[in-house]
Formats: structure tokens, sequence, C-alpha cells
């Protein structure tokens, strides 16, 4: 009962320390949006977010059709980067030599290196080579880029296995790689989970410097339509709030499996 109390009078607490930090940003913001002296003008915003054809239909603005371009770099984005994520990791706690310096050198390229600088270099430098197109550019940089972090959350999920794990699934006869999938890749999962969300947030949001390689995407929109209508407040808080929308929904429906396997334990 004392238990309970206490949980409530916790979550209490914070709510209102939530609701005081909301009130204070409000506060702060129309101030400042007091002196600033700007003309808004946000009843010109829905134009480019839904348009209505002269039969009546709706259809996607250039913002939404930007959105559909980031949610389609990401999405191919996230799934690379998982799989270089993994083979990474593998690699890391292989036992050929080979395979580590291989593991290492992408690792320290990747992670001390600026993303905008890598996306350059294959867009600019190895794109012409293979001739690879502006979209599978931009895919392959974030995919390389978000993979070395996850690689290593991975690689410290798999080594926070116990060893009597391992010492159990080889007793009963597995292999290494069934040993893997059987046993420790499920485990691994439940706790790599949440950094692998922040990983995934990340992505969404550096996805936003793929416009700086010609690619229509949600900011490249934003700055195609400030350049025509001057809209530059509107139009980019409109941005960020969609921004915000996708990796809060991400982060939401992530804790809502966490919260759901947590009560079926």
């Amino acid at each position: 009962m004392n238990i309970m109390f206490v949980v409530r009078k916790t979550s209490l607490i914070e709510s209102l320390k939530y609701l005081l930090f909301l009130g204070v940003m409000t506060v702060l913001i129309s101030l400042s949006i007091g002196k600033m002296e700007y003309n808004w003008q946000w009843y010109r915003i829905w134009r480019y977010i839904v348009t209505s054809s002269s039969d009546g239909s709706l259809a996607f603005g250039p913002l939404l059709k930007g959105l559909a371009v980031t949610i389609k770099i990401s999405v191919i984005s996230l799934f690379f980067a998982f799989i270089i994520g993994i083979i990474t990791a593998l690699f890391r706690l292989s036992t050929s030599f080979a395979a580590k310096f291989i593991a290492r050198v992408y690792l320290e390229l990747i992670r001390n290196t600026p993303l905008l600088i890598q996306l350059f270099v294959i867009y600019f430098v190895i794109s012409p080579v293979f001739n690879i197109s502006p979209f599978v550019s931009a895919v392959l940089s974030l995919s390389l880029f978000e993979g070395a972090y996850a690689s290593e959350i991975i690689r410290g999920g798999i080594i926070s296995i116990p060893k009597g794990q391992w010492e159990s699934a080889y007793s009963l006869g597995l292999n290494t790689l069934d040993t893997y999938r059987f046993v420790v890749i499920p485990q691994t999962m439940r706790q790599i989970l949440p950094p692998l969300t922040g990983q995934a947030v990340s992505l969404i949001k550096d996805s936003a410097l793929v416009s700086t390689i010609a690619i229509y995407d949600l900011t490249m929109a934003g700055q195609a339509i400030i350049s025509e209508t001057f809209l530059t407040f509107e139009i980019w808080l409109t941005v960020a709030a969609i921004y915000l929308i996708m990796t809060v929904s991400i982060s939401s429906f992530v804790h809502y499996l966490e919260k759901r396997n947590n009560y079926s334990e």
C-alpha cells in the first residue's frame, strides 16, 4: 500500500514539473513572439500540407510529399543500418584478426568524421564512379553512419549475456550460429531495444542532411517553400513539428512494446 502511494506521489510530482515546464516555455515563447513584430500567416500553411484539385479531391502538398521521401529514406536506412550493425558487432567479437581489423577501421573512420562530410564524399566522389543515384547515396551514407553506432549497442548487448547461457547452449549440442539465433539474439534484443530506438530517432533527424545533395525530402521541401513565400518561421516550425511527431511516435510505440513485454513476463 505504501509502495502504491509513493508511486502515485512520484507520478503526480513529475506531472506537475512537466506542466510547470510547459507553462514557463509558453510564457517565454509568447514574450518572444510579442517582441519580434513578425506578421504571422499561419492560414497560408495548409495549402503546403494538403492541396485540393478542381474536382474536390485532396492530395499531398509539398511538405507531405517531402515527408514521404524522408520516411522512405529513413526506413530503408534503418534496415541496412541494423544489418551493418549486426555484422560489425559479430566481426568485433570474432576470433579472426582480419574481421576485427576491418570492423575497427570501419568504426574509427565513421565515428570520427562528420556525417555531412561522409555524405559529400559518397555523393561527389564515389557515386560518379559507380553511377549511384542521389537517393542511394543518401541511404548508403545514413546506413553506414548509424550502423557504426548500432554495432556498439548490439555488441554491448551480446557481451552482457551471461556465460552460463552460452555453455548451456553448447551443452545441448547447438553450434555457434544456432546459439546466436535461438539463445543470444532473442535475449539481446530486449536489452538493446531502447538504445536502438534512440539511434532510429537520431537517423530520422540526421536524414535532414540529405537535402544538401538535392533530394526533395521534408527539409528540402521546406527550403523551397520558404524561398517562394518567405514564410520562414511558419514553415520551419511546421517542419520541426512534423519531425517531432515522427520521433515521438516511434519512441511511444517502442515504450508500449517494452511495457507489454514486461507485463507478459
